[in-house]
């Protein structure tokens, strides 16, 4: 893949202009409530590209489609994190670092794809009607040698399914 890296203060259209194959949203501190701006941007490009999101990436797709996030009374730390993949029977050991999670009760766009094997919250959601999914904890940190590098897998064939890859 070739990466363009843009700021965060980018518009859905400038980010549209480039005719990307997908976007790609990565981590990031603080409360993801905060970034209105990012999530209106987010709200334009739902439906229009295939979309990761990892971490607040995460948090900031759920509250483009409709979710809440709630702050976390100890928060996730550590290259540890149990979390199980509702699909089948793994649990993935994961590396996180956060303080906020998407509140599961609020999911109404989208299928909880992973949930925190310790607390039940999200790790991860579904979003087949929008092009895309994302995941609470850092897939690229490779905890546990490289058990979920499938996901990057998963998104450059979401973007060939969709014609964009090149």
């Amino acid at each position: 893949c070739s990466v363009t890296v843009v700021p965060a203060t980018v518009s859905a259209e400038e980010i549209l202009s480039d005719s990307p194959d997908g976007l790609v949203l990565p981590n990031g501190p603080g409360d993801p409530a905060e970034n209105k701006y990012q999530i209106g941007q987010l709200e334009k490009l739902l439906e229009k590209l295939p979309i990761f999101g990892i971490c607040l990436g995460h948090q900031l797709l759920a509250l483009a489609a409709g979710s809440r996030t709630i702050k976390l009374q100890y928060g996730h730390r550590g290259a540890n994190q149990p979390v199980r993949d509702l699909s089948g029977t793994r649990t993935y050991i994961t590396s996180q670092n956060h303080g906020y999670a998407v509140d599961n009760a609020s999911i109404k766009c989208g299928k909880l794809l992973f949930q925190n094997a310790n607390d039940g919250t999200c790790e991860g959601i579904d979003y087949p009607d929008l092009m895309a999914f994302s995941v609470q904890f850092h897939p690229e940190a490779s905890a546990g040698l490289l058990d979920t590098s499938f996901l990057f897998d998963r998104f450059i064939q979401m973007m060939a399914r969709e014609g964009r890859s090149r």
